[in-house]
C-alpha cells in the first residue's frame, strides 16, 4: 500500500521530524552527526545563503564531496533554495567533472579544499561556475559549508512547495558512452520511497541503516538520503565500501538495514564465511539494486546468514525502483520481483512493440509516477526513451505466469551469434557457479564467420585456476552456441559504482593477440 503521507516537500519533512523527533540523529559518518532538529536548521541556513550567493530557483549547484553528513546537508539545502542538485561522483576524472559543470550549467560547487584547485583550473571549461563552498574550510572562513550553515542568511530559505519541478540532475553511469543527465523531481523519488521502501521493505522511523552505497547515484540518493528523512529513519553514512569495515561495523548489532550492490554482497558474503560467521547481528534486511543479482549469490547468502536479500530492478531514468521483491511473500530466486503498486510495465517486442506473453523475452517499458522527467539538453535522446508516455529502458526480460520480472540483458548488449542471441547475463550465471570464479563478465568479440561470440573474463580465486574445467562447466549448463568462445583471466571487473559492469571497458583490458 502507498504511504503517501511521506510524498511531501523536502522543507514539510523536515519540519515534521524536527517537531516530532529533534534530538534523533538523522545521519552520521565518521566524523559527526547530525539530529533531525539541527538538520532542519542547518539546511535551512545553507539555502539562504545558496540565494544569497546568487542560486536562483532552478539553477544548478554540484555536491562534488566523498559521502558524508555535509552531502546530505548539501543536497537538502539546495533543494530548499529552490535549486537543482547536481551530484559528481568525489572519484570522478577532470574531464567528467568538468563535462558535469558545463553540462548543467553549474552555479556553485560545494567540494572539499582537496578539489578546490581543480574545479579553478576548470572553470574555463565551466564558465557559469561563480563560486566554491569548501566543506572543510578552516574555521572562521565567511563562505566555508560550516560557517554557512551556523550563521542566519538575509533571507530565509525559499523553502518551494512544487515537488514536480526538477530538483535533481543525476548522470547516467555512462556504461556506453557519455553519461547522460537525468531529470528527477521530489515527488518522482519520494513516490518510489512510500511505493517500495516504506511499504514493501517496512523502512519506518525504528530503522537504523548502515548504507556503504555512493550517495551521487539515484539509488542512494532515494534511499540513504531522501527516503531517510521522509520515514525519519537514522543512517550511518561510509564513506566508501569495505567489507573490513562493514563487517565491523555490523558486529555492533545496532543496525536494522544494510542496502548494496551485488558485488557487496558477493564480497560480504565471501568473508563472512570464511571467518565462519552465521548471522548479520541486528540486521532484519539486505536490500540488492544497482545491477543483476545471480540467484546462486541470493540463496547462498540467505542461507549463510539467515536473513532476507531483497533484489529490485530500477534504473536513474525511473527515480531508481519499478519491481520489488517481499520478505514476506513467496519469492522467485533470480527475479528481481513484482512491479511496485502504481507502475504500469509491458514486456513488448522491441521492433513492434506488440506486448509478449509470459515466459517470453522482450524490451520492458515502464509508466508511472517515478518517470523522469527527460534528459537535461538531450531532447532527441529524450523523445527516443518517452514515447507516448512509457520510458523504453533498453532492458531485456521475461515475466512468468504469475507476474514475477526476471531481467536477461541489455538490447545493446546482446551477442549475435550467427543469427542467435545471447544474453551476457545469463553465461555470467553460469560462471558464478564454478567454485573457482570469484567474479566475471561477458561481452561479445567480432568474429570473421559468425559475426559476434562471447568473451568471458574472469577473476579466478587462485593462480591454479583450471580453465578446461571452467569450460566443462559451462558446456554442462549452456547451450554449445552460448560457451564462451574465449576465456581471458583478469584481475578486477570494470564497474559503475552502482555495480553494473561497463562492458565496453573489456576489451581494452587484454593486449591483442
Amino acid at each position: 500500500m502507498l504511504k503517501a503521507e511521506l510524498i511531501a516537500p523536502v522543507p514539510e519533512l523536515l519540519k515534521r521530524h524536527a517537531a516530532a523527533r529533534g534530538g534523533k540523529v538523522a545521519f552520521r559518518d565518521a566524523a559527526r552527526a547530525v539530529t533531525y532538529a539541527d538538520l532542519d536548521r542547518r539546511t535551512a541556513n545553507l539555502a539562504g545563503h545558496l540565494a544569497a550567493l546568487g542560486v536562483g530557483e532552478g539553477e544548478r549547484v554540484a555536491i562534488y564531496l566523498a559521502n558524508s553528513v555535509a552531502w546530505v546537508e548539501a543536497l537538502l539545502a539546495v533543494v530548499r533554495a529552490g535549486g537543482v542538485a547536481v551530484p559528481i561522483s568525489a572519484e570522478a576524472a577532470p574531464g567528467e567533472v568538468s563535462y558535469r559543470l558545463s553540462d548543467a550549467a553549474c552555479r556553485i560547487v560545494v567540494t572539499s579544499a582537496a578539489k578546490a584547485e581543480l574545479i579553478e583550473g576548470l572553470r574555463a571549461d565551466a564558465p557559469s561556475v561563480a563560486g566554491i563552498i569548501l566543506a572543510d574550510a578552516p574555521a572562521g572562513d565567511p563562505r566555508g559549508f560550516e560557517a554557512l550553515a551556523t550563521t542566519v542568511p538575509p533571507a530565509p530559505p525559499r523553502d518551494p512547495d512544487d515537488i514536480d519541478a526538477a530538483s535533481f540532475i543525476i548522470y547516467t553511469s555512462g556504461t556506453t558512452g557519455r553519461a547522460k543527465g537525468v531529470l528527477l523531481t521530489c515527488r518522482s523519488m519520494l513516490w518510489v520511497t512510500a511505493s517500495a521502501w516504506a511499504s514493501v521493505m517496512g523502512l519506518s522511523e525504528k530503522d537504523n541503516v548502515l548504507s556503504p552505497l555512493p550517495l551521487f547515484h539515484s539509488y542512494a540518493l532515494n534511499l540513504s538520503v531522501l527516503s531517510i528523512l521522509a520515514t525519519g529513519a537514522s543512517e550511518y553514512i561510509m564513506e566508501k565500501y569495505s567489507t573490513r569495515e562493514a563487517l565491523r561495523l555490523l558486529d555492533t548489532g545496532e543496525f536494522t538495514v544494510f542496502p548494496g550492490v551485488p558485488t557487496m554482497f558477493h564480497y560480504l558474503m565471501e568473508a563472512g564465511l570464511a571467518e565462519g560467521r552465521t548471522d548479520l547481528a541486528g540486521i532484519r534486511v539486505c536490500m540488492s539494486a544497482g545491477a543483476i543479482m545471480p540467484a546462486t549469490l541470493n540463496s547462498t547468502f540467505e542461507a549463510a546468514f539467515k536473513v532476507p536479500l531483497l533484489d529490485g530492478y530500477g534504473i536513474t531514468e525511473t527515480s531508481t525502483m519499478v519491481t520489488m521483491n517481499a520478505a514476506d511473500s513467496a519469492r522467485v530466486m533470480g527475479s528481481c520481483g513484482l512491479p511496485l503498486p502504481g507502475v504500469a510495465l509491458r514486456i513488448v517486442d522491441p521492433s513492434s512493440l506488440k506486448d509478449l506473453d509470459a515466459g517470453q523475452e522482450g524490451e520492458l517499458i515502464v509508466r508511472g509516477p517515478n518517470v523522469m522527467l527527460g534528459y537535461h539538453n538531450k531532447p532527441e535522446e529524450t523523445d527516443k526513451a518517452l514515447r507516448n508516455g512509457w520510458y523504453h529502458t533498453g532492458d531485456l526480460a521475461r515475466a512468468d505466469r504469475n507476474g514475477f520480472v526476471t531481467i536477461t540483458g541489455r538490447l545493446k548488449e546482446l551477442i549475435i551469434r550467427g543469427g542467435q542471441n545471447i544474453a551476457p547475463a545469463e553465461i555470467e550465471e553460469a560462471v558464478l557457479t564454478f567454485a573457482e570464479v570469484l567474479d566475471c563478465a561477458v561481452a561479445g568479440v567480432a568474429h570473421p564467420q559468425l559475426g559476434e561470440v562471447p568473451a568471458l573474463y574472469v577473476v579466478p580465486r587462485s593462480a591454479a585456476f583450471d580453465v578446461e574445467a571452467l569450460m566443462a562447466h559451462c558446456r554442462q549448463r549452456l547451450s554449445s552456441y552460448k560457451v564462451p568462445h574465449v576465456v581471458h583471466q583478469v584481475s578486477e571487473i570494470p564497474r559503475t559504482g552502482s555495480g553494473k559492469i561497463i562492458r565496453f571497458r573489456l576489451k581494452e583490458m587484454v593486449a591483442p593477440e
